[in-house]
């Protein structure tokens, strides 16, 4: 099994090519599902998260071809087993994100129920809601949700749906049903992330009447057939966040192409108060920092979109693990959302939490995180056990870095390429 090995104390300098959004990716190879002409994606990211994704359409039927320049090819013409069946679902939860695509063309669909997860436990049941409100009959059974037309309708039919809660998955699985309903569509308390603008931007390319996208409120006006496009995922928010959060600890001078500062106002808002200088350029990103002795500790809570993502609260702990001063960070997204916390406290980080609220005293001038052995548990807290290794004294050894490989596209390489000590063992 593949493991990092990081030795730590060396800046960052040049440039980083940050990849296309995973989670635009994802949902987007599923509005492949909804038409019978070829679709291309360029700029997709090679992630195992992808592969997964391919591997559970072609089992589908769809033709999927992948080439070496980030681009994709599908083709779901020939598409005969509208099922996504538990042993490639549960691995990956957006796998559910092909439901709603599989409803709309063929009327019918059966999809396991994500792995591990207890219906209402993650907004599934949102899911299975909106759906229903546009006349969907999906019952649970087996651990399968099976969804079908009423006997006699060929299509869904436009509703108004709102959500109890912010779902990006859920919002985009309405999206894709309501593009090939019947009639108009409104999505109320719908998610803003630029993932969801990003995919209503590839089905408007396919044909799709979508007004709104990037507001709480979708409107959504169906037509009966979509048709072939190209479109390029947008870059990773994500990873370049992530990458900005590096070079913040690590110090040094590093321009991130294709990056979207638009996308990162609320992390970027948090790194300027943390010491770090942070520009938009033609392009990309520019982060240039003093390193981790020079920073200020930052409180923050994560919230949806626009506000500070619960996918860079685990990278901006180890941040302020090595700051200066005492920040406390509030988890309102996910629960079990700090399981990275042990793995930092054995790298030498002081770190209190109760519920869902931590605690970080921040080393500063006073001291330095050690390198160890540790053990990343998710893909973000993986992420942040790579960059408090980057300032660590000594080697880090981080295992079960596969859930990095979920995520993040040849994060090693790309560290390696602006100076970092990182190998792959």
């Amino acid at each position: 099994m593949d493991k990092l090995l990081i030795r730590g104390g060396r800046p960052l300098q040049g440039e980083v090519l940050v990849s296309g959004a995973k989670n635009a990716a994802l949902p987007e190879l599923c509005a492949a599902l909804l038409t019978a002409e070829p679709v291309t994606l360029t700029n997709v990211p090679r992630l195992q998260d992808v592969a997964t994704m391919l591997k559970l359409i072609r089992n589908m039927g769809v033709v999927a071809e992948r080439d070496d320049n980030g681009g994709v090819r599908m083709d779901a013409s020939g598409l005969s087993n509208p099922e996504a069946p538990y042993e490639l679902v549960k691995t990956m939860r957006a796998s559910v994100l092909a439901l709603g695509p599989l409803l709309a063309r063929f009327g019918q669909a059966r999809v396991s129920l994500p792995g591990g997860c207890a219906i209402g436990s993650r907004p599934v049941d949102q899911h299975i809601k909106g759906l229903q409100a546009m006349g969907a009959e999906i019952s649970v059974e087996h651990g399968y949700m099976i969804a079908k037309l009423p006997t006699g309708w060929t299509r869904l039919k436009g509703a108004h749906i709102t959500t109890d809660m912010v779902t990006v998955t859920g919002t985009e699985n309405f999206l894709m049903a309501a593009a090939l309903a019947e009639g108009e569509t409104i999505l109320e308390n719908a998610a803003q992330e630029p993932e969801i603008t990003d995919l209503a931007e590839m089905l408007i390319a396919m044909g799709a009447q979508i007004e709104g996208h990037g507001s709480s409120r979708i409107r959504i006006r169906g037509v009966e057939k979509l048709h072939a496009c190209t479109h390029a995922v947008v870059a990773d928010r994500i990873e370049a966040g992530t990458f900005l959060c590096a070079v913040a600890v690590a110090g040094g001078d590093v321009l991130l192409r294709h990056a979207r500062a638009d996308h990162l106002d609320a992390v970027i808002d948090k790194l300027h108060d943390a010491g770090v200088k942070v520009q938009a350029q033609d392009g990309g990103i520019r982060v240039q920092s003093p390193g981790a002795a020079r920073l200020k500790a930052q409180t923050f809570r994560t919230t949806e979109y626009p506000g500070f993502p619960t996918d860079m609260q685990a990278q901006f702990m180890a941040l302020n693990c090595v700051a200066q001063g005492t920040a406390t960070v509030t988890e309102t997204i996910f629960e079990n959302r700090f399981m990275h916390v042990n793995e930092l406290v054995r790298l030498g980080a002081h770190i209190q939490i109760d519920g869902r609220v931590a605690v970080i005293e921040g080393l500063g001038t006073t001291a330095r995180l050690s390198g160890a052995t540790v053990m990343a548990t998710d893909l973000r807290a993986s992420a942040s056990l790579v960059i408090a290794g980057l300032v660590a004294e000594g080697e880090t050894l981080i295992e079960r870095i596969y859930h990095l490989d979920r995520g993040y596209d040849r994060m090693e390489a790309k560290l390696r390429g602006i100076g970092a000590d990182i190998e792959r063992i």
